[in-house]
């Protein structure tokens, strides 16, 4: 989605931004999207993490059971 934009529409975004929002408050947004951003990787990579787990144990038990059988 973002690689659609390009340099002039990038700058046009920031130029707005910076209008609309100034300059002081500016920092203070992008360290808010930033943190959001971070934690949104982190709930994702433990969500894969999880799923990841369950299938590896999923597999474990199946194979447990091709033995007994």
């Amino acid at each position: 989605m973002l690689s659609n934009i390009g340099i002039p529409g990038l700058i046009l975004i920031l130029t707005l931004a910076l209008i609309i929002f100034g300059p002081k408050k500016l920092p203070e947004i992008g360290r808010a999207f930033g943190q959001t951003l971070k934690e949104f990787k982190k709930s994702t990579r433990e969500l894969t993490s999880d799923i990841t787990d369950d299938i590896a144990d999923d597999i474990k038990e199946i194979k447990e059971i091709k033995k007994e059988i």
